[in-house]
């Protein structure tokens, strides 16, 4: 048995996957970080509005609301990025392929594919 965080994974399952610790280690790294913009991201918001309160004054409960919402957005930004980047690290690691298969679809739709000459310039 392979420890996986709180879970255990079977030594089958690990074998087959052998960059299942560093996604795990990728996705902690990726929490961990949206735990640390949270609570930053609140931390500076709230005393961004302390600053100001003098010019819009308003009660405490608002500014509280308004830190904490700031704080929840800017950590679930960072943690969807983070996330993503361990998502793509995934695939690496378990295809050898460093480009995302949604966007292969993309590229094929958006960029038809243009003639050369032999200067690198593009033919219409």
């Amino acid at each position: 048995m392979v420890n996986l965080g709180l879970s255990r994974v079977e030594d089958a399952v690990a074998a087959k996957h052998p960059g299942l610790s560093e996604y795990a280690s990728c996705q902690s790294h990726a929490f961990m970080k949206g735990i640390g913009t949270f609570i930053t991201g609140t931390g500076a918001v709230f005393i961004i509005q302390k600053a100001l309160n003098t010019r819009l004054p308003y009660p405490l409960q608002w500014s509280v609301l308004l830190s904490v919402v700031a704080g929840s957005v800017a950590s679930y930004t960072m943690t969807t990025r983070e996330t993503k980047k361990c998502s793509n690290l995934w695939l690496y690691l378990e295809t050898g392929d460093t480009t995302n298969p949604e966007e292969k679809g993309v590229r094929q739709t958006l960029r038809p594919e243009t003639k050369t000459n032999k200067y690198g310039d593009a033919l219409e």
